[in-house]
C-alpha cells in the first residue's frame, strides 16, 4: 500500500473573516494549495515554516512532540489556518515545522471533518455514513 497523498487549500483564517467583513479585498486573502500526506499517526497537522510564514498566519506558544522515531522535540504551534480538504473545510491550529518538510495531515482534522482514509484509493473521503455534513460524536 502507498501513501496517501492529497490537495490542501490553506488560507489565512483572519484574512478569511476580514474579507467576509468586508474589511479587504478577497483578493488579498493569503492562500497557497498544497499537497499533504494522510498521516493517522499524527494527532495534529504540520506545515513547513516556509508555508505558515507565507499565510501571515501567527506562531504563538510551543509544545513537545514524539516522533515517529520516539525523540521529543520542541516544536511551535501556529493558530489560524484555515484548511479545505476532501469537499469540507474547518480552521484549526497547526505544528509549524522545518522550511520545506512535509506537510501532514493528522487525526484532529480526520476526526473533525469526519474523513475516512481509502488507502487502496490512495485518497481521503467524507464518511460515507454522513456525506453532506461531518458528523461527530459527543458520548
Amino acid at each position: 500500500m502507498g501513501a496517501v497523498k492529497v490537495e490542501v487549500r490553506l488560507e489565512n483564517f483572519i484574512d478569511r473573516v476580514n474579507a467576509q467583513e468586508g474589511l479587504l479585498p478577497a483578493s488579498q486573502v493569503r492562500t497557497l494549495q498544497i499537497q499533504g500526506l494522510v498521516d493517522t499517526g499524527a494527532v495534529m497537522n504540520l506545515f513547513p515554516r516556509d508555508v505558515v510564514e507565507y499565510l501571515g498566519v501567527p506562531i504563538g506558544d510551543s509544545v513537545i512532540v514524539t516522533l515517529a522515531d520516539e525523540r521529543r522535540e520542541e516544536m511551535p504551534v501556529a493558530e489560524g489556518v484555515h484548511l479545505e480538504v476532501a469537499g469540507r473545510s474547518v480552521a484549526l491550529p497547526c505544528l509549524v515545522g522545518p522550511p520545506r518538510c512535509e506537510a501532514l495531515l493528522g487525526q484532529v482534522l480526520l476526526g473533525v471533518l469526519d474523513l475516512v482514509v481509502d488507502c487502496p484509493g490512495r485518497r481521503l473521503l467524507p464518511n460515507p455514513a454522513s456525506p453532506i455534513y461531518p458528523s461527530l460524536s459527543l458520548k
